[in-house]
């Protein structure tokens, strides 16, 4: 049996435009989702008060890394004026500044394990680091 781990995940909603450049079908023209991210924080302790991490805190940080797309289009907001907007790039995108302000947060103790975004109910991509 390998170490133990502790899981949080916290659901983010938001509503943004985007079309999925060199698709060649229906999706490379601008379309809407009510986007969900779900973020997914692990640690192998718990902190002092017996968290992984604070759900306000990890609201705070990926909350904050939504509404950079929020009631917009996707496309227009670095890096997805380069990069294509396929959920699965923004899994990994959000995989990252979440990781990234987590260990601003807490110095490493704790880390994204993976996070999950759903252009709707029926399709989602998720992105995680082995």
């Amino acid at each position: 049996m390998g170490a133990p781990v502790y899981e949080v995940s916290k659901d983010f909603l938001f509503s943004a435009a985007h079309q999925i450049r060199m698709h060649g079908g229906k999706c490379e023209r601008l379309h809407g989702h009510n986007w969900r991210v779900r973020v997914h924080a692990r640690a192998a302790a718990l902190n002092r008060i017996g968290m992984v991490v604070d759900f306000a805190d990890l609201q705070r940080i990926v909350a904050e890394a939504c509404s950079r797309f929020d009631h917009r289009n996707v496309n227009e907001v670095p890096p997805f004026d380069e990069v294509n907007t396929t959920a699965e790039n923004l899994a990994r995108f959000f995989y990252v500044e979440a990781d990234r302000k987590l260990v601003e947060l807490d110095g490493g103790r704790v880390r994204v394990s993976r996070v999950e975004v759903w252009e709707n109910e029926g399709s989602l991509a998720v992105y995680r680091e082995e």
